[in-house]
C-alpha cells in the first residue's frame, strides 16, 4: 500500500532520543561472489484471498508480514473493506493453506491514530513477545505505531507514534509508511518509505535498542527513485530485507507511470549504500498482473527465500486492487544460472 498521490500538512520533528538523528551503518559483511542473483518461482495462484462481502477484508488482503514459531506460521496481514484498513491474523502449519482468525488490530481515534488504518506492518518475535510496527494516522500523513503482543491475538500499542515524519524540508515532511524491521546484533532497523513535499517517495532507514525509540539515518533516503521510463520512476516503497550471500538484499516495490506495480532488487555490504539490480519481478497470473508489492521474506533452512506478497488485478497506488496473498520461492543463482551455494 502507499500514500496516495495528494499530501498536505507537515510539522516539526524535535531532535530527541525518539526522533533523532544519527549517522551509523548495519554491520558491514564480507561480500562474497558479487555474481549472485535470485530467480523467482511464484505459485500460480493466491494462497490467502480477500474475504466477501461484509468482510474486514473484502476489498483487499495485502501487506502480509509472515513469522514462525514453532510449528505455526503467523500472517499479520492487511485487510480492507472499503473504508477502513485494519490488521489481520492467519495461521498455517506450511505457509501455504491459512486459517483467517479475524482482525487483531484496528485504529484509534483517542490514540491519535484516526479512523482510516492500522495496518501496514512489520512484525518481529523477540525476547519473548511479539512485536508489530504498523502504519496510522490520517491517510494524508501517516507514521508509524508500535504494539505488543505475548499470543499475536491480543495486543498492548505503544504511545502513538514511535516514528514521526521529519522536519520542514526534509525527505520525509509529508508523511512516513511501509516499515520493515530486522534485528542485527543488538539493534532493531526499520526500512521505510518517506514522502517530501513534491510527493517523491524513497527509502530511509532508522535504528533503536528497544523499538520504540527510534534514531534516523542523518543521510537517508537510502533508496531513490527509478530513471524517466523506469518500472520504479514514480516512486518506491514496501522494502523487505534480509542477508544472505555477504549481502543486505532488498525486495522493494517499484511504481511507474501507469500505476503497475513490481518488485525490485537492491543488495548492500554495510545497509545505507544501495546498489539496485537490474532483476525486476512481474506478475504472471490475471490476479496480479497489474500490482505485485508487499513482499515478507523467510529465510528457509536450506537457504533458499520464501516470499509472500500482494498482487493485484487493478492498477492502483493504495487500495481497491482486489488484492490477495501469494507465496513465491527465491533461490540464489550464479553468473551460470546455477544454484548458488
Amino acid at each position: 500500500m502507499k500514500l496516495p498521490g495528494a499530501i498536505c500538512g507537515g510539522a516539526l520533528c524535535l531532535l530527541s532520543f525518539g526522533c533523532g538523528y544519527s549517522d551509523f551503518r548495519l554491520p558491514e559483511l564480507a561480500p562474497a561472489d558479487p555474481q549472485v542473483r535470485y530467480a523467482w518461482e511464484p505459485r500460480a495462484a493466491p494462497v490467502l484471498p480477500h474475504g466477501g462481502p461484509g468482510e474486514s477484508d473484502s476489498h483487499d488482503a495485502l501487506n502480509p508480514s509472515v513469522i514462525r514459531r514453532g510449528r505455526t506460521y503467523y500472517n499479520f496481514y492487511s485487510g480492507f473493506d472499503g473504508k477502513t484498513w485494519r490488521t489481520l491474523l492467519a495461521t498455517s502449519s506450511d505457509g501455504l493453506t491459512w486459517q483467517k482468525e479475524g482482525v487483531v488490530l484496528a485504529p484509534e481515534a483517542r490514540a491519535g491514530e484516526g479512523q482510516y488504518i492500522a495496518a501496514n506492518g512489520s512484525a518481529l518475535f523477540d525476547a519473548g513477545e511479539f512485536l508489530y510496527w504498523y502504519q496510522a494516522g490520517p491517510k494524508e500523513v501517516p507514521r508509524l505505531g508500535l504494539a505488543r503482543s505475548a499470543d499475536g491475538r491480543h495486543w498492548h500499542k505503544a504511545p502513538f507514534p514511535v516514528l514521526d515524519y521529519g522536519p520542514r524540508g526534509s525527505w520525509d515532511e509529508r508523511g512516513i509508511a511501509d516499515p520493515y524491521v530486522i534485528k542485527v546484533g543488538g539493534y532493531f532497523y526499520l526500512f521505510y518509505l518517506g514522502q517530501d513535499r513534491a510527493r517523491r517517495q524513497r527509502l530511509g532507514v532508522a535504528r533503536s535498542l528497544d523499538g520504540q525509540h527510534w534514531q534516523k539515518l542523518r543521510s537517508n533516503p537510502v533508496l531513490e527513485s527509478g530513471a524517466y521510463g523506469s518500472f520504479d520512476e514514480m516512486g518506491l516503497g514496501e522494502p523487505a530485507v534480509w542477508i544472505g550471500h555477504g549481502y543486505y538484499w532488498m525486495l522493494y516495490t517499484g511504481r511507474d507511470a501507469r500505476e503497475n506495480r513490481r518488485l525490485g532488487v537492491a543488495r548492500s555490504a554495510d545497509g545505507v549504500h544501495w546498489e539496485k539490480l537490474a532483476t525486476v519481478f512481474a506478475g504472471r497470473q490475471p490476479w496480479d498482473e497489474q500490482v505485485i508489492c508487499d513482499p515478507s521474506i523467510e529465510v528457509l533452512p536450506d537457504g533458499r527465500l520464501a516470499a509472500w506478497f500482494g498482487g493485484g488485478d487493478a492498477p492502483s497506488p493504495d487500495e481497491n486492487l482486489d488484492g490477495q496473498i501469494g507465496v513465491a520461492v527465491l533461490h540464489a543463482v550464479d553468473a551460470g544460472g546455477k544454484l548458488a551455494q
